[in-house]
């Protein structure tokens, strides 16, 4: 077995970097930070991965306490791997760690994004000033998942479950949501279409979706001049 590269360092960002700064390694914890799942779970969210390096970065990130490795009781009987309490502390790393991406150049036309990135991007760019005193829980039904939505003095929590009476219930795919709060898509638009369907206040559902401000663009260098042509 090949010995773990170390930055060798005593100060807590490289000793961070130890476990979770090899390639993928971060990309899998996103995929685990709104619940367990199975080996063939992650790898179909993260395509560009190949099945033997996720094998190797799981069995590192579980070597270093993030997660952990447990076996359903029948019927299902399968392995799922999940993040441990010290692994979940990794969250709020990864939404400043996106919001801070989210100011980098736009991506390609076709760029991809898993299923519970859509919804962690919700997490990441919330803005507490937008929604100001604004409070509301909501039943999101996205992909045919459950998710209980809640805005409340100035905090939004996304997690799995149901809401037993909700301001309203917006059914439909997350690409959809998430492109209406990101501004690429009209809301009325995507209920016409049949992508999007509101059940109960439309108002607090639309106050919602815009609380998720895309940042100003982070500055960008200057091209560099052509050298001049010498003789």
């Amino acid at each position: 077995m090949a010995k773990r590269r170390t930055y060798g360092e005593a100060c807590g960002i490289p000793r961070a970097l130890d476990r979770v700064g090899e390639r993928w390694s971060l990309m899998i914890v996103r995929e685990l930070v709104l619940g367990p799942k199975r080996f063939t779970d992650i790898r179909a969210a993260l395509p560009g991965l190949s099945p033997d390096i996720l094998a190797q970065r799981l069995r590192d990130l579980e070597e270093a306490g993030v997660m952990t490795r447990e076996v359903l009781p029948p019927p299902a009987a399968s392995k799922v791997y999940e993040l441990t309490e010290w692994g979940h502390e990794l969250e709020p790393v990864l939404i400043a760690l996106g919001r801070w991406g989210a100011r980098a150049p736009g991506p390609p036309a076709d760029a991809c994004m898993s299923f519970d990135s859509h919804i962690l991007s919700l997490l990441t760019l919330f803005d507490a000033e937008v929604a100001g005193d604004f409070e509301t829980e909501l039943q999101l039904r996205l992909d045919g998942r459950d998710f209980r939505s809640e805005v409340r003095d100035g905090k939004l929590e996304i997690v799995l479950g149901t809401v037993a009476e909700p301001d309203a219930t917006v059914t439909g795919t997350a690409d959809a949501v998430v492109a209406i709060a990101h501004c690429r898509r009209e809301l009325d638009e995507a209920v016409k279409s049949g992508d999007v369907a509101i059940d109960g206040d439309t108002a607090a559902v639309k106050r919602f979706l815009g609380l998720f401000p895309l940042p100003e663009p982070a500055p960008q260098p200057e091209p560099a001049a052509e050298p001049e042509p010498v003789g």
